[in-house]
């Protein structure tokens, strides 16, 4: 495995050596700020956009805690951590999700997020595994974060998102319109986009070219 690896392989090193339908590898670039580099499917792609626009999930708490985590089955158990995507998560028929911390040393670079469509826990030799592959991504995960930070070309796609900059963007200027900080910013944009039943994403490009301004939604009428 080197830093030259594309992104799909990163993705498909799960897939293939763990039993698991499809997933998913984020990249925190520093607080607030996270970059998809790969999925391997349409529903690791949904899965990821879910977690990334409701801001809870499994992979927020294995950011938090540093450990493992996930539910053996979806729609069985109750997750109080992160209710409204469990239930989304089940209604996309996925059975188990498995999310995995991706460190480079002590510091927490990402985390991989695997599910399958069928329920029941990682047994003893696929979890050794999935960790033994979180730590040989780190690198080659974090060099595919900067070459595509750095391309005005990075690949587009839903399978593949590139690093979300629109959304970043949307959220500086949010913060400039409101004088708030960038999390209160980043909030506000969920919360509209959630009410919105829209994509952060979408709202985001709307931001941007300022079909939406935050001032005039906030406005006392």
């Amino acid at each position: 495995m080197s830093d030259t690896s594309t992104a799909a392989e990163l993705c498909d090193l799960y897939v293939d050596n763990v039993p698991v339908s499809g997933a998913s590898i984020t990249v925190f670039r520093n607080p607030g700020t996270q970059s998809t580099i790969c999925t391997s499917n349409e529903i690791a792609a949904q899965l990821d956009e879910l977690q990334f626009d409701l801001g809870e999930g499994p992979r927020w708490e294995a950011a938090r805690s540093g450990r493992p985590t996930g539910s053996d089955d979806v729609s069985s158990e109750t997750h109080p951590d992160w209710p409204v995507f469990g239930r989304a998560a089940a209604e996309l028929g996925v059975g188990a999700l498995f999310s995995f911390p991706i460190r480079i040393g002590t510091v927490l670079l990402g985390v991989a997020d695997l599910y399958r469509l069928t329920p029941g826990a990682l047994d003893d030799a696929a979890t050794s595994r999935a960790l033994s592959i979180s730590h040989r991504v780190a690198v080659p995960a974090a060099e595919t974060a900067r070459r595509s930070a750095d391309s005005p070309l990075s690949e587009e796609g839903r399978t593949a998102p590139a690093l979300r900059r629109e959304v970043h963007q949307a959220t500086g200027m949010i913060l400039v319109q409101l004088d708030v900080d960038a999390d209160v910013a980043f909030g506000l944009l969920k919360a509209h986009a959630f009410a919105q039943s829209r994509s952060v994403e979408d709202v985001s490009h709307d931001v941007v070219a300022r079909r939406i301004d935050f001032r005039e939604l906030t406005r006392e009428p």
